[in-house]
């Protein structure tokens, strides 16, 4: 059975991108703290339908919306349905395009202008959508799953660094204009877990045993990160632990930024 006790304040977890490797153990791990879960996945129904199936086993509720974060007027629409009908007490941002690797200067326009859409303008989205109902019901907190890429620049992880950039920046605004509602916000910048896009770039190439050996030797923990250990930390910044914790970054990268 689900633990009882108050973890988190009353109301769900919104996981944006909760049908993901990174995103399904964070709706895991909000279930097994005694939350409740709602959920968003792009194009992988069936997926998002085995997340929340998880949750349910867990004794907790839980939903899922078809959701493009780049999509402002289902973004609206989709949120408005989800918080007429509960609180939402975290937000979370877990959600990313699936991207190459490619030098910024063989990057192309179109490329460029597509991520940027997607992850940046999708995070303002989110936040524009969601924070009137998190200050209209005396507060709650933001955690995206930024990049520890923010420390160390990884080459070829343009697409996936600069707008996290960005969006850390709106990050520690919403932490400095909000706060005084009892709106946190806060990141996980994580390094390479084992799961998610990772696994494909490993598969197809891109990532092959001399990429692995040089990112080792920055790594203090000679080992890949797993999705739960993101998970711990989205829910501990989340969580009731937090309440004095806001503007901040927690890096889950095996030291890679040390």
């Amino acid at each position: 059975m689900a633990t009882t006790h108050s973890e988190f304040p009353q109301g769900s977890v919104l996981v944006i991108g909760g049908s993901g490797g990174v995103g399904e153990a964070i709706c895991a791990r909000f279930a097994e703290l005694g939350s409740d879960v709602v959920l968003t996945y792009h194009r992988n129904e069936s997926r998002a339908a085995q997340v929340v199936a998880k949750v349910t086993a867990q004794g907790r509720r839980a939903e899922a919306f078809q959701l493009s974060m780049s999509d402002t007027a289902r973004t609206r629409a989709v949120i408005d349905d989800i918080v007429a009908r509960e609180r939402v007490h975290t937000v979370v941002i877990a959600a990313g395009s699936d991207i190459a690797q490619p030098k910024i200067r063989d990057l192309s326009v179109e490329d460029w202008r597509a991520v940027i859409d997607a992850d940046l303008n999708g995070f303002f989205n989110i936040v524009h959508a969601t924070l009137p109902h998190l200050k209209g019901n005396g507060g709650g907190s933001y955690v995206h799953v930024s990049s520890a890429g923010l420390h160390r620049w990884p080459d070829g992880d343009v697409l996936s660094v600069a707008p996290k950039a960005a969006i850390e920046s709106l990050l520690k605004g919403i932490a400095k204009e909000e706060g005084r509602f009892g709106i946190r916000a806060n990141s996980v910048a994580i390094g390479v877990i084992e799961t998610g896009i990772f696994l494909r770039l490993w598969q197809d190439g891109t990532f092959d045993e001399k990429w692995q050996k040089a990112v080792h030797a920055n790594l203090c923990l000679k080992r890949w990160g797993q999705a739960q250990e993101v998970a711990n930390a989205v829910a501990f910044l989340a969580s009731n632990r937090a309440l004095y914790t806001t503007g901040q970054m927690l890096s889950v990268d095996g030291g890679y930024g040390v």
